[in-house]
């Protein structure tokens, strides 16, 4: 039957009113350009080059948790003996958030990690641990939870000692809050996956203000990296020189850079860098396959 368009403009107004009042589907937000806009020091496009992949999982903000792969040289691995791997390293940089030049400096490393010496290792590099905390105005600590991710790893002594050290020690300050029970985060719990995946032979975890170089682990412990000397500073309830070096026996780097918000000069960056490709050259060679 025929209807006067007159007649249908009233049922076509209820329909596009309730097509623009369903709710809008966030655009997924292009997480080189928000890292790039905090640290200053990693242009967005010099970030989208690196490759960098992102796990299924999300931070309670929605972010990313990017990592990037780097497999041995295949004439390194060719050089191999029979039943060896290349050695593997991890690199996890910004679990503090507000500790920018921690971020910055692994950012810089995967710029020269098909380098040299660095081309007969495994790497497996995650620059940004706690993205919510790096994003967060102004950048904070913790994660969006309010929990401190290095003190948030399932040490044997976390149920234990934890909360006591917390409150004792630290005097409840919220920047170290190690959460309500071990391994609650999902931040820890992916870098927590990550080390049960890849396997690594050592872990290096950048941080700062310190200005130092900490250890923990079996292996000879390094001197010097560029200008940071070792300055062993002990383990904490759930932190990951407790969890991987003592708990796991894995050789646990901590390079505590002198500032939190810039990097230091350019030659000293280079200095840490192949200081700390020498001391892995010396001290952690090929793997038998398990």
């Amino acid at each position: 039957m025929f209807r006067p368009l007159a007649l249908l403009r009233p049922a076509l107004s209820l329909l596009l009113a309730a097509i623009f009042s369903l709710p809008a589907q966030a655009a997924a937000p292009d997480w080189c350009a928000q890292i790039g806009k905090r640290l200053g020091s990693v242009p967005t496009e010099q970030c989208r080059k690196l490759g960098l992949e992102a796990a299924p999982e999300k931070t309670r903000n929605g972010h990313a948790l990017m990592r990037r792969d780097y497999p041995a040289a295949a004439q390194k691995i060719a050089a191999l003996g029979k039943g060896e791997r290349a050695p593997r390293i991890l690199i996890i940089g910004g679990i503090h958030g507000d500790e920018l030049a921690a971020a910055s400096l692994v950012f810089r490393w995967m710029r020269w990690i098909d380098e040299g010496d660095a081309r007969q290792y495994h790497w497996r590099v995650i620059p940004v641990a706690n993205p919510d905390g790096l994003l967060a105005t102004p950048p904070q600590r913790t994660n969006a939870n309010g929990v401190d991710l290095n003190r948030n790893f399932p040490t044997p002594d976390w149920s234990e000692d934890a909360h006591a050290y917390w409150q004792s020690k630290t005097r409840k300050d919220p920047r170290r809050f190690p959460g309500k029970q071990a391994n609650s985060e999902i931040e820890t719990r992916w870098l927590n996956a990550q080390i049960e995946d890849f396997k690594p032979d050592v872990i290096v975890a950048t941080h700062a203000p310190y200005g130092l170089l900490d250890y923990d682990g079996p292996a000879r412990q390094p001197r010097r990296f560029g200008h940071l000397n070792l300055n062993r500073l002990g383990v904490y309830p759930g932190s990951l020189g407790n969890y991987g070096g003592v708990h796991k026996k894995l050789p646990v780097i901590t390079i505590e850079l002198p500032n939190a918000n810039s990097l230091p000069p350019l030659k000293e960056q280079r200095e840490i860098w192949d200081d700390m490709q020498t001391w892995l050259r010396r001290n952690i060679g090929p793997r038998q396959v398990s």
